[in-house]
């Protein structure tokens, strides 16, 4: 302000206020105009570290949500990881189970006491109900145990007979009652129920039967519905039943001797089907039986009445094996 003084000198009166006066205007306005502009700067200033400040702040929050995403992802892998270990540790231990039970039912059939060849089924039904993989298992081992030779009790023995006599008739009842169960077993699990498409928990679809050569004792498959069977040279000793049975693909009683009456009504035989050289003693009942392929009668015995009324045969019958 005091660069304006000198161009004041000479003045005098009301002219020297007037120079003064302006003079003194001239630099306030100079004055509040630098004031103005350092404002200006302090407000960029404040505005720009305001900005910085968001900008770092973002960062910082990204570093933040990438760290976090990274230790989610370790955490869902650890977790991953521990449930793929938890599941093979738990389907180990089923395995093991699983083979002990099996490897113990399996020793119980080969007891020589009856009650705990019974225990043996039962479990082997209990092991393959619960576990499906292992239900052509199972049905293979009893299959094997029917397969297994049988001598018939016959009659009581006179009260005069040897102990030993005894002894054979009571061991032979006592085993036809745990070939009885065994054949229970397998009829009971090859019904699906009054619905096929909607068939019952203990029903084990697709199912294949070996019974070759095998003694069965009042055998009933009545409604059983079964893949493949095999029965050739298989004796069937009492009524054997097999109404209303469908057999999706071949079934074979080559050879098969029926001591009584044999029911086949109502059967279905899907695939083919062969009687050759079977022996019937008693009646043989096909009413209503469906042979859905070539069906083999060849060298069959019949001794008593062979009913086939409304029988269908949709493929030639063989003559021959």
């Amino acid at each position: 302000m005091a660069l304006w003084w000198p161009g004041t000198a000479g003045l005098s009166g009301q002219a020297l206020v007037t120079a003064r006066f302006d003079a003194l205007r001239t630099g306030l306005s100079i004055g509040i105009g630098g004031g103005g502009i350092f404002a200006l700067y302090l407000a960029w200033r404040r505005q720009h570290a305001t900005e910085v400040g968001l900008v770092q702040k973002e960062r910082d929050q990204a570093d933040v949500a990438r760290a976090y995403e990274l230790q989610r992802d370790v955490a869902d892998h650890t977790r991953l990881h521990a449930e793929r270990v938890a599941a093979a540790t738990e389907k180990d231990a089923a395995d093991r189970r699983v083979t002990e039970l099996y490897t113990k039912a399996s020793e119980q059939l080969g007891s020589d006491k009856a009650p705990v060849r019974l225990a043996g089924l039962y479990a082997l039904e209990r092991l393959a109900q619960d576990n499906p993989h292992q239900r052509p298992t199972v049905v293979n081992v009893l299959c094997a145990y029917l397969r297994m030779p049988y001598i018939l009790p016959g009659d009581r023995p006179a009260n005069d007979a040897d102990e030993a006599t005894r002894t054979r008739h009571d061991t032979s009842l006592q085993e036809r009652e745990v070939r009885l169960t065994a054949q229970h077993i397998l009829a009971l699990h090859l019904k699906p129920g009054p619905s096929r498409d909607d068939p019952v928990q203990t029903f084990w679809p697709d199912t294949d039967l070996n019974l070759t050569g095998a003694t069965l004792i009042d055998f009933d498959l009545n409604g059983c519905h079964v893949r493949e069977a095999w029965f050739d040279g298989a004796t069937f000793t009492e009524t054997a039943r097999f109404d209303r049975a469908t057999f999706t693909e071949t079934v074979g009683f080559d050879g098969a001797t029926f001591t009584e009456t044999a029911g086949f009504r109502g059967v279905t035989f899907t695939g083919a089907a062969r009687f050759d050289r079977a022996t019937f003693t008693g009646k043989a009942r096909f009413d209503g039986t469906a042979f859905g392929k070539i069906t083999w009668f060849g060298g069959a015995t019949f001794n008593k009445i062979a009913q086939l009324e409304q029988a269908v045969v949709q493929h030639p019958v063989g003559n021959s094996a």
